[in-house]
């Protein structure tokens, strides 16, 4: 009984590991470094995730042709944007994949969220997190030393909630 018991704990184990990282479409895991990378805002600024440093930082991957992300965006932004969005200790960053200036802008307009939609034109920034042809809908959170400690993919309450949860304790 023993045995079958270790058996069946290795394989769940085993299974939420893979479900974390790649089997998801990831290039990155939890507990690797957050690739660094310059990112483009909406009025020209640039930024340096690495600049980032000693903050709390949640990148969320998007694209106005993604349902899901449509989906997700209303929650990011009434829980996570709202709430820490005077929290000089947390940066948001919605990045969208692959789609113009003008495109990007309309998006976050329709999408009545207040975080900023960054541009990845060419998706190098998504590829540096993403296997090329995977998924948009994902989310990393990134704790004050650069380290990656969350990711998701498409919308799942469950795994939204958790995410809330560990941003919330990395800011405390």
């Amino acid at each position: 009984m023993k045995k079958i018991f270790a058996t069946v704990i290795f394989a769940a184990a085993s299974l939420l590991a893979y479900s974390q990282n790649d089997a998801r479409g990831y290039a990155v895991k939890v507990g690797d470094m957050a690739p660094d990378f310059t990112i483009t805002h909406l009025d020209g600024k640039t930024q340096k995730l690495s600049d980032l440093k000693g903050k709390v930082v949640m990148l969320q991957f998007t694209a106005s042709w993604c349902g899901v992300c449509r989906k997700e965006m209303p929650h990011i932004e009434a829980d996570i944007q709202q709430k820490y969005k005077n929290n000089p200790n947390f940066v948001l960053i919605g990045i969208d994949l692959k789609e113009s200036k003008e495109k990007t802008k309309s998006f976050q307009e329709l999408m009545k969220i207040t975080y900023p939609l960054t541009l990845d034109l060419d998706g190098t920034i998504f590829g540096l997190y993403a296997e090329k042809n995977a998924g948009v809908t994902r989310n990393i959170i990134i704790d004050r030393d650069g380290k990656i400690v969350f990711l998701t993919r498409l919308y799942e309450t469950a795994e939204f909630e958790a995410m809330k949860e560990k941003i919330a304790s990395l800011l405390q």
